[in-house]
């Protein structure tokens, strides 16, 4: 389960784009900032997570926030400011045994395309040659789905939701959030050849004019119960109307840690009832997804920059600067077992710490974590103003450099916080059955 949310130039406060996205996965699937350089390729075929598929001459540099296993990534950018976060989505269609997953697709069009437009026909393209499937999650490998995804660029962006190779896109014209479900009915301005005669066919719908993709193609219980998807889209949708005109990056953070209503009680924590959009896993039924990164893209035309956490739980998390460019060292590369040495298990036993007394243990740092945060965006601020500019290889320097630095204090201060919240006694016991499934998490992990 995910939630992605876009913002046009008409919504936001600079006039630039930005896209959000919580990327939910099982909690031991760590995930981290991978670059790909742009490349020349001379091979005629690439592996994706399950298949092979023909390679192009040249792709271009790409960053994602990729999960160790998977050769795509949840969410991502490239060279040309074009940035992509896909959903599962679950449909009246078949699921495929194997073919690309979402995440594959996200990369491949990342890498072979300059607008969003063109994303938009590179993912159409594969899926008609190609089609999705595989498993998509590391511990629970019978996992399968279809996907949606919000791809944008600094001009534009484009909600495509498929059904296995049937689809349909419309553009953006203001703000738009998806999740675990379809939402497109009957105001789509693009679609895959069949759509409408294959429901007919299907008995989905009785003619041309009753058509709504959405209500036709979706399935009833993913979609209805199992993943709360509507009212996660409605609430995004609520905070991005909301705050139309006013957006700016820091604004998308909020959204992306958002608990709904009930988090005003400050009291409220994750072992408690309800599915929000800072996903906290709970048990292995309706809530064993967590969000284990989260991007926002602030897609500038001429100097963009991408606030990524790069490790689970926005909520306890920090969101760090990075540039389509090789990541700063001390990130490392996370597998599904503990290491401290890396960036996400470093802050992953932060995390778990405060779980075990979340107002208790969040509030021991919270109010320090959203400063150091607020100085890195205002840092970010002064530095475009500087560099926006400049040659480009004294821009890349300098970018280089201050997304080292933040990276730096951010690892010093995760630090800083685990200890003081390890010495916080804890005051809200939590429920059996959650310190259950959570310590079965910590011991498949080996934390």
């Amino acid at each position: 389960m995910c939630d992605t949310m876009v913002a046009l130039g008409n919504a936001t406060a600079d006039g630039s784009v930005i896209l959000a996205k919580n990327s939910d996965r099982s909690p031991n699937e760590a995930q981290y900032p991978f670059y790909v350089p742009r490349t020349q390729h001379s091979e005629e075929i690439v592996r994706c997570t399950h298949i092979e598929i023909p390679q192009v001459r040249e792709t271009f540099s790409v960053l994602l926030s990729r999960p160790f296993w998977i050769w795509g990534g949840e969410m991502g950018v490239n060279e040309h400011g074009v940035a992509i976060g896909n959903e599962a989505v679950w449909t009246r269609e078949p699921l495929a045994r194997i073919g690309l997953l979402g995440m594959d697709l996200i990369r491949l069009a990342l890498e072979r395309a300059e607008t969003a437009r063109r994303a938009l026909d590179v993912i159409v393209e594969l899926l008609a040659a190609h089609g999705q499937g595989g498993s998509c999650d590391l511990y629970h490998p019978g996992t399968s789905y279809h996907n949606s995804f919000l791809i944008a660029d600094p001009g534009e962006a484009w909600v495509l939701e498929t059904a296995d190779r049937y689809w349909a896109a419309k553009k953006v014209e203001r703000t738009y959030s998806i999740s675990n479900g379809l939402t497109i009915g009957t105001d789509f301005d693009l679609a895959s050849p069949g759509l409408v005669e294959h429901a007919i066919e299907q008995g989905w719908c009785k003619g041309e004019a009753d058509f709504d993709f959405a209500r036709c193609y979706s399935d009833f219980f993913y979609t209805r119960i199992a993943t709360a998807c509507k009212s996660r889209q409605r609430r995004t949708a609520a905070l991005l109307q909301e705050d139309a005109g006013q957006i700016v990056p820091s604004k998308a953070f909020t959204y992306l840690r958002d608990h709904g209503d009930a988090a005003k009680d400050s009291r409220w924590a994750p072992s408690q009832g309800g599915t929000t959009v800072c996903m906290h896993a709970a048990n292995n039924l309706r809530r064993r997804g967590q969000s284990t990164a989260s991007l926002v893209a602030h897609l500038r035309p001429d100097m963009p920059t991408y606030w990524m956490t790069g490790t689970s739980a926005p909520c306890t998390g920090l969101f760090k600067p990075f540039y389509v460019a090789p990541v700063p060292q001390g990130i490392g590369e996370p597998t599904g077992r503990a290491d401290p040495e890396t960036m996400w298990w470093a802050h992953e036993r932060l995390h778990r710490s405060v779980l075990l007394d979340y107002p208790t243990r969040l509030a021991r740092y919270q109010e320090e974590r959203d400063g150091l945060e607020a100085s890195f965006v205002a840092e970010e601020a002064a530095l475009y103003e500087q560099h926006r500019d400049a040659a480009p290889e004294a821009r890349a320097s300098a970018l280089a450099e201050f997304s080292r630095l933040c990276l730096d204090e951010a690892a010093v201060a995760t630090q800083r916080w685990e200890e003081r919240v390890r010495a916080t006694p804890i005051e809200h016991q939590t429920g059996f059955l959650y310190s259950h499934y959570w310590g079965k998490q910590k011991r498949t992990a080996g934390l």
